[in-house]
């Protein structure tokens, strides 16, 4: 009963959570991401101290609670682990067995994460954090996938006349976060099905903080020594790997329970309760070299001998067959073909020299006075605040990616520098930012981006314009255009008289908001004429509106 109700919370969270990161329609409501909210890493940096004090308390009552249900790469695994069992026939069906814990590897990854965070490193915070990895598999490798699906049914159902799907663009947001994302899933999918959740058991600084305090949880998977048989059945389907079964024992620092054990125990010899009276709260493990425990594995001394002679061997025959030595077989010389195929080499190398010289001169004369624009300073998102909280409270889970309905947001590589790798920040190729949109901030679980409400986000300035008048085609061909100024929210690009019937853009950079909209819509080419240039530091503009003046009209006003 116990491992059918674990069963039902968890597909209902990870389906949650895994569609929130997926649903670029916007069909779940707002007050789905809460469940982001009550992730460990992401309450921490935020300073919840009610979700905080909650997960401990349930993890002191409970166990690891949170990583059987609430952790969405834990449930992954999960899955993976059934997954194996489905697709495996009885002889090669995985069978779990108790390993002895490698503590040094648990509590490494642990203290790596904390010297991590302290030294400013972050991007290893977000590499470590479990929600965070499984947000950048979701939005990198599910997500264009869902968006595949929703516009393959927009084709099909538009075929029919029937518009109830739109289509919707799929871009690569960011080489980097997509290598990132297949690692992670290929590490921790093969990890899941070879070993069950040895991932959270080895690797993950959370499950290993949770079981610390987990060893003294009330509740914990206990043995009845007066009804066990030692069948060993329960340490078979634990995928924790922590029922020592011979000894009677239960690592409870490892066990995320998930009452697999319970359920297969055809004896009801294991039982999930409080401690009776007399029996310890931390159940006592065998040591590695104990009675009934079998000894690690060691390497034979003698098969990397063998191998070191035969390597040494084959390396002296061939050195011996290179000098001459040993063979009858007649030497060959090479030297004509090789000073042929190096001519032939520089005459190419020469002609492909003249080629790029010709068309670099080319591009020089075409592009005349035409100036590279870069920009110096990546655009953080609204409600970032500045460079240093920003970065420091970010994990990287791309949530405001996933959500962002124009996907001006996109991973950096080495923008913010390598402790800020991955961390998101505003891209205006493809869109710019919607003027009253707040979704970003809105969703931002670790505090990254603070909420802000439709008037301060209109007045938040994240960005500076640009002017490279050199690129303009007003200038470069003396045509009109004013795109920029028409797509300015606050007017802080305008057009004024230039010459003849013509109008040249003129920017006042204090009332920018760096929405991007100029930068977007600029069609100068190869370079804008237009760009938003990056804060250290978010600012508040202030806007200066005129009122109309009201007149009373009588009769009809004509």
């Amino acid at each position: 009963m116990l491992r059918r109700i674990r069963i039902v919370v968890s597909a209902i969270l990870l389906v949650l959570i895994g569609l929130f990161f997926l649903d670029f329609a916007e069909l779940l409501p707002m007050q789905v991401h809460a469940i982001a909210q009550v992730q460990l890493v992401p309450a921490l940096l935020a300073l919840n101290g009610v979700v905080i004090v909650a997960l401990v308390v349930l993890t002191l009552v409970f166990g690891r609670i949170y990583c059987s249900s609430v952790c969405p790469l834990g449930v992954y695994q999960d899955v993976v682990s059934r997954l194996r069992k489905w697709t495996s026939n009885k002889k090669t069906k995985k069978r779990y067995k108790y390993l002895p814990p490698l503590n040094w590897l648990r509590y490494g990854f642990l203290v790596l994460m904390v010297l991590a965070f302290v030294s400013g490193l972050h991007v290893l915070v977000g590499l470590l954090d479990p929600y965070s990895a499984f947000g950048r598999m979701s939005v990198h490798l599910f997500k264009p996938l869902y968006q595949a699906g929703n516009n393959l049914l927009f084709s099909i159902f538009t075929s029919f006349g029937d518009h109830t799907f739109y289509k919707t663009g799929i871009y690569l947001l960011s080489i980097a976060s997509l290598v990132v994302a297949l690692i992670t899933i290929a590490t921790v999918s093969i990890l899941a099905w070879r070993n069950g959740r040895i991932y959270c058991n080895t690797v993950c600084p959370v499950g290993t903080t949770l079981g610390l305090l987990s060893r003294f949880s009330l509740f914990q998977i206990r043995f009845d020594s007066s009804a066990c048989t030692l069948c060993g059945s329960c340490a078979r389907n634990c995928k924790s790997s922590c029922i020592d079964f011979k000894h009677m024992t239960v690592d409870s620092s490892r066990c995320v329970t998930c009452f697999n054990c319970i359920d297969s125990c055809s004896e009801s010899g294991l039982q999930y309760r409080l401690p009776r009276k007399g029996e310890a709260l931390v159940q006592k493990l065998a040591a590695p070299n104990a009675p009934g425990m079998k000894p690690a594995r060691k390497a034979t001394a003698t098969a990397s001998a063998t191998a070191t002679t035969s390597t040494l061997e084959s390396t002296t025959v061939s050195t011996h067959l290179i000098s001459g030595q040993g063979t009858t077989a007649p030497m060959v010389s090479t030297t004509r073909p090789a000073f042929a195929s190096r001519r032939r080499f520089l005459a190419a190398l020469g002609v492909t020299g003249l080629a790029a010289a010709r068309l670099s001169a080319e591009m020089t004369l075409r592009l005349g006075s035409k100036r590279d624009i870069r920009r110096t300073l990546p655009i953080m998102p609204p409600g970032a605040g500045n460079f240093e909280r920003f970065t420091e409270k970010c994990t990287s889970c791309h949530l405001c990616v996933a959500k962002c309905p124009t996907q001006v947001i996109k991973p950096s590589f080495l923008d913010y520098g390598l402790g800020g790798m991955l961390q998101p920040m505003m891209n205006f190729d493809h869109q710019f930012c919607n003027y009253d949109c707040t979704l970003c901030s809105d969703v931002c679980p670790t505090g990254a981006l603070l909420p802000l409400t439709r008037e301060q986000k209109n007045l938040n300035q994240m960005g500076v314009v640009q002017l490279y008048l050199e690129n303009c085609i007003v200038y470069t061909d003396e045509t009109s255009c004013g795109a920029c100024s028409e797509h300015c929210p606050t007017q802080a690009v305008h057009m004024v008289y230039y010459k003849d019937s013509l109008t040249i853009p003129e920017i006042e950079p204090e009332i920018c908001v760096g929405c991007g909209g100029c930068e977007y819509i600029c069609p100068a080419k190869p370079w804008k004429a237009i760009f938003v240039e990056g804060l250290t530091a978010h600012n508040t503009i202030s806007l200066d509106f005129e009122e109309a003046e009201t007149k009373e009209i009588d009769d009809f006003g004509f």
